[in-house]
């Protein structure tokens, strides 16, 4: 299934505003420390990967470090969790995999894929996001933490012709 965003909360957790310069200050930080540590660089204990969207609005290229989970019910993808920490708004690359999905790609352990990204949903989301919490205990602090459900998004990597 396309991916497809719910609707935003009414209660979350809110950073203040001084905390949004330095995150995007941290992100391209963050990004190059990704591509100097790969692997070795983890969220909760889980390896990460890029994510590289279109914007939904700007049309420009957008890049995010997310925490990926393996999918055993399709073997080779990969799932990633929309909670943006309990944020009552979905992370911004929720909307660009809604809006162009054709154009996304992950970067893992240094290899770029062309992905199609679907939401999981009903008791396959809900299978899928007691593996999550079970793997990375961490992220169920996001679902009390907000009142929004927080999109799971499966990338499987496109075959190429």
């Amino acid at each position: 299934m396309p991916v497809k965003v719910p609707p935003a909360g009414t209660r979350g957790v809110a950073l203040p505003k001084i905390a949004r310069p330095l995150m995007k200050a941290g992100m391209g930080l963050s990004h190059l420390m990704f591509r100097l540590l790969g692997d070795r660089m983890k969220i909760q204990g889980q390896n990460l990967l890029m994510l590289t969207t279109v914007g939904a609005k700007t049309g420009n290229r957008r890049r995010s470090i997310v925490a990926r989970f393996p999918d055993p019910d399709h073997p080779g993808s990969w799932l990633v969790v929309g909670s943006n920490n309990g944020s009552a708004r979905h992370p911004s690359w929720c909307y660009n995999l809604a809006k162009n999905p054709e154009q996304a790609s992950v970067t893992v352990k240094g290899e770029t894929y062309k992905v199609i990204a679907d939401s999981l949903e009903g008791t396959e989301r809900e299978a899928a996001w007691r593996r999550v919490v079970a793997t990375a205990p961490g992220f169920a602090r996001y679902e009390t933490a907000t009142d929004r459900q927080i999109p799971l998004i499966r990338l499987t990597p496109r075959k190429t012709e």
